[in-house]
Protein backbone atom coordinates (compact mmCIF):
# COMPACT_ATOMS: atom_id res chain seq x y z
CA UNK A 1 0.00 0.00 0.00
CA UNK A 2 1.24 3.53 -1.33
CA UNK A 3 1.94 5.68 1.88
CA UNK A 4 2.11 9.75 1.76
CA UNK A 5 5.20 10.30 3.44
CA UNK A 6 6.71 7.79 1.69
CA UNK A 7 6.45 9.66 -1.23
CA UNK A 8 8.14 12.93 -0.27
CA UNK A 9 11.26 13.76 -2.36
CA UNK A 10 14.70 13.28 -0.20
CA UNK A 11 16.64 16.75 -1.48
CA UNK A 12 20.03 15.58 -1.03
CA UNK A 13 23.38 18.21 -1.24
CA UNK A 14 24.57 18.71 -4.58
CA UNK A 15 28.08 18.08 -4.74
CA UNK A 16 30.77 21.60 -4.69
CA UNK A 17 31.59 20.14 -8.40
CA UNK A 18 28.39 20.70 -9.32
CA UNK A 19 27.41 23.71 -7.59
CA UNK A 20 30.54 25.75 -9.20
CA UNK A 21 29.76 24.18 -12.36
CA UNK A 22 26.03 25.27 -12.34
CA UNK A 23 27.23 28.77 -11.06
CA UNK A 24 29.96 29.67 -13.82
CA UNK A 25 27.40 28.88 -16.04
CA UNK A 26 24.37 30.93 -14.92
CA UNK A 27 26.52 34.18 -14.53
CA UNK A 28 27.71 33.52 -18.09
CA UNK A 29 24.45 32.84 -19.27
CA UNK A 30 23.23 36.14 -17.44
CA UNK A 31 25.66 37.98 -18.67
CA UNK A 32 24.92 37.48 -22.36
CA UNK A 33 21.95 38.65 -21.50
CA UNK A 34 23.90 42.25 -20.48
CA UNK A 35 22.65 41.25 -17.01
CA UNK A 36 24.74 43.12 -14.26
CA UNK A 37 25.54 40.32 -11.57
CA UNK A 38 26.99 40.85 -8.12
CA UNK A 39 28.63 37.36 -7.48
CA UNK A 40 29.62 36.92 -3.83
CA UNK A 41 33.63 35.87 -3.98
CA UNK A 42 35.08 34.20 -0.84
CA UNK A 43 38.99 34.55 -0.89
CA UNK A 44 40.66 31.98 1.47
CA UNK A 45 38.66 30.10 4.20
CA UNK A 46 37.09 33.03 6.12
CA UNK A 47 33.66 33.93 4.92
CA UNK A 48 34.49 37.63 6.36
CA UNK A 49 37.32 39.63 7.58
CA UNK A 50 36.89 42.93 8.92
CA UNK A 51 35.01 43.74 12.04
CA UNK A 52 32.07 45.03 9.64
CA UNK A 53 31.46 41.32 8.48
CA UNK A 54 32.58 39.61 11.30
CA UNK A 55 30.05 41.40 13.02
CA UNK A 56 27.47 41.03 11.42
CA UNK A 57 27.86 37.24 10.87
CA UNK A 58 28.12 36.68 15.00
CA UNK A 59 24.99 38.87 15.03
CA UNK A 60 23.38 36.30 12.95
CA UNK A 61 24.63 33.30 14.40
CA UNK A 62 23.40 34.55 18.13
CA UNK A 63 19.46 34.51 17.27
CA UNK A 64 19.82 31.86 14.36
CA UNK A 65 18.38 28.42 15.44
CA UNK A 66 18.96 26.22 12.50
CA UNK A 67 22.70 25.00 13.30
CA UNK A 68 22.37 22.97 10.18
CA UNK A 69 21.07 25.42 7.72
CA UNK A 70 23.64 27.76 8.90
CA UNK A 71 26.66 25.09 8.19
CA UNK A 72 24.65 24.44 5.13
CA UNK A 73 24.81 28.08 4.12
CA UNK A 74 28.38 28.33 4.78
CA UNK A 75 29.35 25.72 2.57
CA UNK A 76 27.11 27.82 -0.50
CA UNK A 77 28.65 31.01 0.10
CA UNK A 78 32.00 29.77 -0.13
CA UNK A 79 31.45 27.45 -3.20
CA UNK A 80 30.78 30.82 -5.31
CA UNK A 81 26.91 29.10 -4.97
CA UNK A 82 25.59 33.18 -4.80
CA UNK A 83 25.56 34.10 -8.08
CA UNK A 84 23.97 37.74 -7.66
CA UNK A 85 24.07 39.26 -4.46
CA UNK A 86 22.19 43.15 -4.47
CA UNK A 87 21.97 45.37 -1.18
CA UNK A 88 19.36 48.07 -1.49
CA UNK A 89 17.39 50.19 1.06
CA UNK A 90 16.03 48.00 3.62
CA UNK A 91 15.67 44.57 1.37
CA UNK A 92 18.91 42.24 -0.06
CA UNK A 93 17.81 40.45 -3.57
CA UNK A 94 19.55 37.76 -4.45
CA UNK A 95 20.68 34.51 -6.11
CA UNK A 96 21.96 31.41 -5.08
CA UNK A 97 22.51 28.79 -7.28
CA UNK A 98 21.70 25.20 -6.51
CA UNK A 99 21.87 21.81 -8.82
CA UNK A 100 18.94 22.83 -11.03
CA UNK A 101 20.73 25.42 -13.95
CA UNK A 102 18.36 28.15 -13.06
CA UNK A 103 19.53 29.91 -9.67
CA UNK A 104 16.83 30.27 -6.18
CA UNK A 105 15.55 33.65 -6.38
CA UNK A 106 15.76 35.05 -2.39
CA UNK A 107 14.30 38.43 -0.77
CA UNK A 108 15.61 39.44 2.99
CA UNK A 109 13.83 42.44 4.05
CA UNK A 110 15.40 44.59 6.89
CA UNK A 111 12.65 47.07 8.94
CA UNK A 112 13.27 50.37 8.73
CA UNK A 113 15.60 51.87 11.66
CA UNK A 114 12.79 53.83 14.19
CA UNK A 115 13.75 57.44 14.62
CA UNK A 116 14.44 56.59 17.91
CA UNK A 117 17.38 54.80 17.36
CA UNK A 118 18.66 56.65 14.62
CA UNK A 119 18.60 59.67 16.85
CA UNK A 120 20.53 57.97 19.79
CA UNK A 121 22.72 56.59 17.05
CA UNK A 122 23.37 60.20 16.15
CA UNK A 123 23.99 61.26 19.95
CA UNK A 124 26.77 58.62 20.32
CA UNK A 125 28.45 59.57 17.16
CA UNK A 126 28.42 63.48 17.52
CA UNK A 127 30.46 63.03 20.78
CA UNK A 128 33.59 62.78 19.03
CA UNK A 129 33.95 64.08 15.20
CA UNK A 130 36.84 62.18 14.73
CA UNK A 131 34.85 58.55 15.03
CA UNK A 132 31.99 60.33 12.22
CA UNK A 133 35.54 60.65 9.60
CA UNK A 134 36.38 56.86 10.28
CA UNK A 135 32.67 56.17 8.71
CA UNK A 136 33.13 58.42 6.13
CA UNK A 137 35.78 56.65 5.17
CA UNK A 138 34.26 53.05 5.84
CA UNK A 139 36.15 52.25 9.07
CA UNK A 140 35.01 51.31 12.36
CA UNK A 141 35.85 53.42 15.56
CA UNK A 142 36.31 50.76 18.48
CA UNK A 143 34.45 53.15 20.70
CA UNK A 144 30.86 52.84 19.26
CA UNK A 145 31.15 49.06 18.94
CA UNK A 146 28.12 48.89 21.67
CA UNK A 147 26.28 50.80 19.23
CA UNK A 148 26.21 48.50 16.90
CA UNK A 149 26.00 45.11 18.62
CA UNK A 150 24.32 46.14 21.70
CA UNK A 151 20.71 44.72 22.44
CA UNK A 152 19.44 48.22 20.91
CA UNK A 153 21.98 48.55 18.68
CA UNK A 154 21.97 49.49 15.01
CA UNK A 155 22.31 45.32 13.83
CA UNK A 156 18.89 43.98 13.38
CA UNK A 157 17.15 41.52 15.77
CA UNK A 158 15.54 38.70 14.32
CA UNK A 159 11.76 40.31 14.62
CA UNK A 160 12.84 42.81 11.82
CA UNK A 161 14.54 40.18 9.39
CA UNK A 162 11.89 38.36 7.12
CA UNK A 163 12.95 36.33 3.81
CA UNK A 164 11.90 34.21 1.12
CA UNK A 165 13.15 31.68 -1.42
CA UNK A 166 12.24 29.89 -4.35
CA UNK A 167 13.36 26.73 -3.80
CA UNK A 168 11.31 23.59 -2.41
CA UNK A 169 12.80 23.77 1.31
CA UNK A 170 10.10 23.68 3.92
CA UNK A 171 12.13 25.10 6.77
CA UNK A 172 11.81 28.63 7.85
CA UNK A 173 15.31 29.76 6.67
CA UNK A 174 16.63 26.78 4.10
CA UNK A 175 20.47 26.85 3.25
CA UNK A 176 19.86 29.56 0.14
CA UNK A 177 18.84 32.35 2.33
CA UNK A 178 21.62 31.41 5.35
CA UNK A 179 23.91 31.53 2.12
CA UNK A 180 22.58 34.86 1.47
CA UNK A 181 22.59 36.46 5.13
CA UNK A 182 27.07 35.26 5.42
CA UNK A 183 27.05 37.12 1.60
CA UNK A 184 25.64 40.07 3.04
CA UNK A 185 28.69 39.87 5.79
CA UNK A 186 30.86 39.41 2.77
CA UNK A 187 29.68 42.42 1.01
CA UNK A 188 30.25 44.51 4.05
CA UNK A 189 33.80 43.53 4.00
CA UNK A 190 34.34 44.96 0.55
CA UNK A 191 32.07 48.30 1.81
CA UNK A 192 30.83 48.55 4.93
CA UNK A 193 28.46 51.54 4.13
CA UNK A 194 26.86 49.17 2.35
CA UNK A 195 25.48 48.47 6.05
CA UNK A 196 23.66 51.88 6.24
CA UNK A 197 22.05 51.68 2.98
CA UNK A 198 20.92 48.24 3.99
CA UNK A 199 19.26 50.11 7.38
CA UNK A 200 18.07 53.14 5.05
CA UNK A 201 20.43 55.26 7.21
CA UNK A 202 21.42 58.20 4.18
CA UNK A 203 25.30 58.46 5.78
CA UNK A 204 25.91 62.45 4.43
CA UNK A 205 22.58 63.30 5.69
CA UNK A 206 23.00 60.72 9.69
CA UNK A 207 26.58 62.95 9.73
CA UNK A 208 25.14 65.97 8.63
CA UNK A 209 23.13 65.88 11.95
CA UNK A 210 25.37 64.50 13.69
CA UNK A 211 27.71 67.57 13.77
CA UNK A 212 25.21 70.41 13.40
CA UNK A 213 23.99 68.84 17.05
CA UNK A 214 27.79 68.87 18.22
CA UNK A 215 27.90 72.74 17.47
CA UNK A 216 24.62 74.00 18.81
CA UNK A 217 25.92 72.05 21.76
CA UNK A 218 29.36 73.83 21.57
CA UNK A 219 27.61 77.44 21.24
CA UNK A 220 25.37 76.78 23.96
CA UNK A 221 28.16 76.53 26.40
CA UNK A 222 30.08 79.41 24.70
CA UNK A 223 29.20 81.87 26.72
CA UNK A 224 29.40 79.95 30.05
CA UNK A 225 32.60 80.43 31.85
CA UNK A 226 34.93 77.80 32.33
CA UNK A 227 35.94 76.73 35.72
CA UNK A 228 39.83 76.64 34.06
CA UNK A 229 39.99 80.39 33.34
CA UNK A 230 42.00 82.34 35.56
CA UNK A 231 40.56 85.30 37.28
CA UNK A 232 42.80 88.02 35.73
CA UNK A 233 42.34 90.72 38.51
CA UNK A 234 45.23 89.13 40.76
CA UNK A 235 48.09 88.64 38.43
CA UNK A 236 50.47 89.69 41.17
CA UNK A 237 49.15 86.72 44.17
CA UNK A 238 49.71 84.57 41.66
CA UNK A 239 52.81 84.96 40.03
CA UNK A 240 54.55 87.14 42.42
CA UNK A 241 54.11 90.07 39.59
CA UNK A 242 54.85 93.98 41.22
CA UNK A 243 54.34 96.64 39.39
Amino acid sequence: MSRYWDSLTNYSQPETGKLKKNARETVKRESAKGKTMEPVVIQGRKIVNSWWGKAWCDNLEKYADYESRIDRGKRYVRTGAVVDLKIRKGKVMARVQGRRKAPYKIEIRISPLSEERCQYAIGQCERKIENLELLLQGKFPEELKELFTGSEGLFPSPKEISFSCSCPDWALMCKHVAAVLYGIGAKFDENPLLFFELRGIDVGRFIDVAIENRIESMLKNAERPSERIIPTDDWEGIFGIRG
